[in-house]
């Protein structure tokens, strides 16, 4: 990730607009953190051909549902994931030959080289809503001096598309997949 730890573009206390490049899953979870013993370019290989395999899958969930005429809400959900995931593909495979590097300035659009080769780049992430922080007492054990920030993730559109068309179907499941 870049700029992380960068003071925030615009800083509302509550909300926060930054510019992270993340280049793992969520909350920056790389496939490498998970099983070690695939390097970090596999990893990164990997998580962007199985975000491919997913999306056509996807794609084609949404296209039989909208042909069925299923359940309205299953097909909002469907096409809110699609439109996130899809959202999300565009700057895994192609941010890294569309930008140069952004470590500590700003990118270039169209360099002579990017800083990533085709299904290599990263995921910007912009948004924080940290919404509540305190230091936790020295005498408690474990976490006692330590700083906690509640809500500390930093997320983009497309990830909070996804995350409702999700969100969708866990609350409305039984009136999606309920039998007719």
């Amino acid at each position: 990730m870049s700029s992380y730890g960068a003071p925030p573009i615009l800083d509302w206390g509550f909300f926060k607009l930054l510019f992270v490049e993340n280049s793992g899953m969520a909350m920056g979870t790389q496939l490498n953190d998970v099983f070690p013993f695939i390097s970090e370019d596999s990893a990164k290989l990997i998580l962007t051909l199985f975000r491919l395999i997913a999306i056509v899958g996807l794609g084609f969930w949404l296209w039989d549902s909208i042909k069925k005429q299923s359940s309205i809400l299953l097909q909002w959900a469907l096409a809110l994931i699609f439109a996130g995931a899809l959202g999300n593909i565009i700057d895994s495979v192609f941010y890294g030959l569309l930008f140069s590097d952004s470590y500590n300035g700003v990118a270039t659009l169209f360099p002579a080289q990017g800083y990533a080769p085709l299904f290599y780049g990263h995921v910007v992430d912009m948004l924080q809503f940290p919404l509540v922080e305190w230091d936790w007492p020295d005498w408690m054990p474990w976490i006692g001096g330590q700083h906690f920030l509640f809500f500390q993730y930093i997320f983009n559109i497309a990830d909070t598309a996804i995350s409702t068309g999700v969100g969708i179907l866990i609350v409305f499941n039984k009136k999606i997949f309920g039998k007719k």
